[in-house]
């Protein structure tokens, strides 16, 4: 089971926190679609093209099916760790939280081509490690995985995460709008928790 799932209040009172955090971010969006935005919005708060939304989800979907597929090709599969519906609602909620804090905040600007690039990849690498594939917090203590599963899992959350900076910094995307990458974040976990039901993976809902 991941980690956090035998907390469900904690999580709920995430999900509750996450969910205020998305409305004041959504004012701020609202503001700016009515031509006066606030001078002091949450990174990202800008409209955006459903076209652009759309590459974004359907990037998104690719990587989470080459994922798929390269967890049954090495055998991964049955490795899964398994969910609870409570959960599921508390990746989605993290979706928005994730994208807000480092395609939103962790984003070096302003210093040229090569620090942004710099900066995408160091933070990639940076919440791609903050997942716990190769590590667990067990018993007040640290345990490392450095298994398969865990190293090919790390890799795909760094290839996710390069593809929502990706789309939060295309041309196509003008005001640097975060629409994009929650959604693209929120459609992928989304899909993870669609195809671990269907794996036999979720269990109960909390």
């Amino acid at each position: 089971m991941a980690m956090g799932q035998d907390q469900p209040l904690l999580l709920a009172g995430m999900i509750a926190a996450a969910a205020y955090m998305l409305k004041l971010w959504w004012h701020d969006l609202a503001a700016a679609r009515r031509g006066a935005p606030n001078p002091q919005a949450f990174p990202g708060a800008a409209p955006v093209s459903a076209g652009v939304i759309a590459l974004a989800v359907t990037g998104a979907l690719l990587l989470l099916a080459v994922e798929t597929g390269g967890e049954h090709a090495l055998g991964l599969t049955a490795q899964q760790s398994r969910m609870t519906g409570l959960f599921a609602l508390y990746t989605l909620a993290a979706a928005f939280i994730e994208e807000l804090i480092f395609r939103g905040y962790l984003v070096v600007e302003n210093r040229g081509r090569a620090a942004l690039l710099a900066g995408i990849v160091g933070a990639s690498l940076v919440f791609a490690l903050l997942h716990p594939f190769l590590w667990t917090w067990q018993d007040g203590g640290l345990e490392l995985h450095a298994d398969a599963k865990g190293w090919f899992s790390t890799a795909m959350i760094f290839a996710g995460s390069l593809w929502f900076y990706a789309v939060r910094f295309l041309p196509a995307n003008r005001a640097r709008s975060l629409l994009p990458c929650i959604a693209a974040h929120a459609a992928k976990n989304l899909g993870v928790f669609a195809i671990k039901y269907a794996q036999g993976f979720v269990e109960g809902w909390w």
